[in-house]
């Protein structure tokens, strides 16, 4: 493990690796080109068995400490770096996900450590052809929480929050959206929307063709427990429209 600063950061960005030799070097390139001071690297690796910590060993960057053992899957090795985590606000990134010049924007409006900032993604999919874009983001209240989440990319934590929080480990691919859903739904944090646009998201990554099933199964009752009985009869409603129209993946 490296620690060659001592300076208390702004902001961690965590990464989650497992065997990520391929992309690895630019998501720390992304990172290093925003040229923040205030700003520190955690990589929780799984245990990885290709060149990861080759890479992690040999980099030149000042602000980068790791750790490597198996996990239970990236929201375990996202709950590791969350400790680790020496930052006011913190950030989560896999390793084939890119940071955007809007963060460093974003880096220097952050002001209270008991507000939620989050703003925009880019999502890109490689497939036949060229690769395919799609912008995703805006303000979200409880009730469009309760439809879909924000990404955790374009999302930047207070730190406290991972003193009383963390990724529950049966939703193996939404446990994120779980996370946002009680989130949304308290009172102890503000939430503050910026338009800007601070990472791209990678969608051939492991979630993008597995259902979480517990989650979908839970997800009623997550809404109910902490978006409240307004919020969960309106999405109930929701549900029941959708389903007459033929959609069945709400």
């Amino acid at each position: 493990m490296m620690n060659n600063t001592n300076a208390q950061p702004r902001v961690t960005i965590v990464i989650a690796t497992f065997n990520a030799e391929a992309h690895l070097p630019d998501c720390l390139a992304s990172i290093a080109a925003l040229e923040l001071d205030a700003l520190e690297v955690v990589v929780a690796d799984g245990g990885s068995t290709d060149g990861t910590m080759a890479i992690l060993r040999e980099s030149p960057y000042p602000f980068l400490r790791w750790t490597s053992e198996p996990d239970k899957g990236i929201y375990d090795a996202l709950n590791k770096g969350a400790k680790m985590a020496r930052g006011t606000w913190v950030h989560f990134l896999g390793s084939d996900d890119r940071l955007l010049p809007g963060f460093a924007e974003l880096y220097h409006q952050l002001k209270d450590p008991n507000t939620i900032y989050y703003a925009n993604s880019e999502e890109w999919y490689s497939g036949e052809g060229k690769p395919k874009y799609h912008l995703l983001g805006g303000k979200f209240n409880k009730y469009r929480m309760a439809k879909y989440t924000v990404n955790h990319q374009a999302i930047v934590y207070p730190s406290v929050v991972f003193r009383d929080h963390a990724y529950d480990l049966k939703y193996k691919i939404l446990a994120d959206y779980a996370l946002n859903i009680q989130l949304w739904g308290s009172s102890r944090f503000r939430k503050q929307y910026l338009p800007l646009y601070i990472a791209k998201y990678n969608m051939n990554g492991f979630s993008s063709d597995i259902e979480d099933w517990v989650f979908k199964a839970d997800k009623p009752m997550l809404i109910r427990r902490y978006l409240g009985l307004i919020v969960y009869w309106r999405y109930r409603l929701k549900v029941m429209k959708k389903k007459r129209e033929g959609h069945h993946d709400f």
